[in-house]
């Protein structure tokens, strides 16, 4: 753990920055969690093991970080619209459940696969619902202040007109912010663009808490200024999240926070790119997700991290059973290999060996340079390789288990699980060696019926003989 420099792609300015944090050594950072309505899936992998291999390095580096993530339990309408209906209480109908026991049940599942994926908890994992009230006050801030309006309806709505930086993030105009590109615009609104504070919701909703404006429930955007004001202050070192995250909800949480605060309270913003499935954007909503119960089946949790990790946190990943396959079998290699040090030595050394000591390096600023995994996964590839070499040096396998807890384990947080015992192969006899070279040497001389006799002898003893095009192997049987 050294003085290296972390930089990190802010959303904001479109480029790499030096990462300053506020306090020195400390790291403020605030993720956008899961709307808990149904199974996690690839997307919810992706997303939090990018963001928690990024935590891991930053405390790998000698940070203190605190870490908030909400749980999105009320408010997140369909298509992220303004109007319609809330996604909990539609599933709620499907399954005939009630809205809570629906959102327990995907919180429940969603904690369950992140531990099988080692995504290490929040410092801070906050339910939308624990906080209403807090919600409640923010939008009255935000009403005194004159950027919102309530409609009869009971809605209240932030003027998007009377905030002229809307647009900062995504870099959109205004006049190409019309909710109607994406939903059937709500008839309250002063103009279409509007977005929900809080929302008016009928009698019979589950979900519904008293307000100055009548009962309702807050809008999506609001729980995530007011949890990172709550949790982190009102500065803080980074906000993340999905890419598809930056329009409308980033924009809309910056207009509403920059509000309330009275400066945006974020000083980074990171988004990582999405999973597709054959080149679409993959969604429960688009009826195309893989839940993460099918993948765990099929190929094990680690190798699912492995996969994730083999891509920068922010470009896409196109899911395809080859791809999933392959890391597999890379994994299932890594293991082994990981597996016979520990065989030997479960002991670790400062690194001194020039060649381990540059790969190690390498690692480091890879992961320091916008956390590039695949960089730094080309080094742990190079580790891999020189195990089987290694085995007969004790003092290099103690320094390349440093390696592999240090960087595989505690930054990539791949698990390679309990040491179990190999046993050692059976020493061939020099007697068997002698036979299987001369019908080595026959073999070269043509002497067909020679080798053949010799070939029979060996397996009545119980040996093998594998031919490859420079040699061969002595198998027993």
């Amino acid at each position: 753990k050294d003085d290296t420099m972390i930089k990190i792609y802010n959303t904001f300015t479109r480029r790499k920055e030096e990462f300053k944090p506020i306090v020195e050594n400390n790291l403020g950072i605030y993720v956008c969690g899961p709307t808990v309505y149904g199974m996690p899936h690839l997307g919810h992998a992706k997303s939090y093991i990018n963001f928690d291999t990024i935590i891991r390095f930053f405390r790998f580096s000698g940070y203190k970080v605190k870490y908030v993530q909400n749980i999105t339990d009320v408010g997140h309408l369909v298509g992220d619209s303004d109007d319609g209906e809330d996604k909990i209480a539609r599933q709620a109908k499907i399954e005939k459940l009630d809205a809570y026991e629906i959102a327990y049940k995907y919180e429940n599942e969603y904690f369950k696969a992140m531990d099988k994926l080692n995504v290490q908890r929040p410092s801070i994992s906050c339910r939308a619902t624990g906080f209403v009230y807090d919600m409640i006050e923010t939008v009255k801030d935000i009403l005194n202040k004159g950027y919102a309006y309530v409609t009869p309806q009971g809605n209240v709505y932030f003027d998007v007109r009377k905030y002229p930086k809307y647009g900062q993030l995504s870099n959109r105009k205004l006049e190409n912010n019309m909710s109607g590109e994406r939903i059937e615009i709500a008839d309250d609104k002063h103009n279409p663009e509007d977005f929900a504070l809080w929302k008016s919701v009928g009698k019979d909703a589950l979900m519904q808490w008293p307000s100055p404006w009548g009962n309702g429930c807050p809008g999506w955007h609001i729980e995530c200024t007011t949890l990172g004001r709550k949790f982190l202050g009102e500065k803080f070192d980074i906000h993340g999240g999905g890419i598809d995250n930056i329009f409308p909800h980033h924009e809309c949480e910056c207009a509403q926070a920059d509000v309330v605060n009275g400066h945006l309270p974020m000083n980074y913003f990171m988004h990582n790119g999405l999973v597709t499935v054959n080149g679409t954007k993959m969604g429960k909503s688009l009826g195309n997700s893989v839940t993460l119960t099918e993948l765990f089946k099929k190929y094990g949790a680690m190798p699912i991290r492995y996969f994730v990790e083999q891509f920068q946190y922010r470009s896409a990943v196109d899911i395809s059973d080859e791809g999933l396959t392959l890391a597999c079998k890379q994994f299932n290699k890594l293991k082994e290999n990981v597996n016979l040090v520990r065989n030997i030595t479960t002991e670790q050394k400062e690194i001194t060996d020039p060649e381990l000591k540059s790969i190690y390096q390498a690692f480091v600023d890879a992961m320091s340079e916008d956390f590039n995994t695949p960089l730094a996964m080309v080094e742990l590839n190079k580790i891999n390789k020189i195990i089987p070499q290694s085995l007969n040096d004790h003092e290099k396998l103690m320094e390349i288990n440093k390696f592999i807890t240090d960087l595989a384990e505690s930054v990539l947080g791949l698990d390679f699980g309990e040491v179990t015992k190999v046993e050692p192969k059976e020493e061939i006899s020099a007697e068997v060696k002698e036979l299987a070279s001369k019908r080595w040497e026959a073999k070269l001389n043509k002497n067909w019926a020679e080798a053949d006799k010799l070939r029979d002898q060996l397996k009545t003893m119980g040996y093998v003989i594998n031919d490859r095009k420079d040699g061969y192997d002595i198998e027993k049987i």
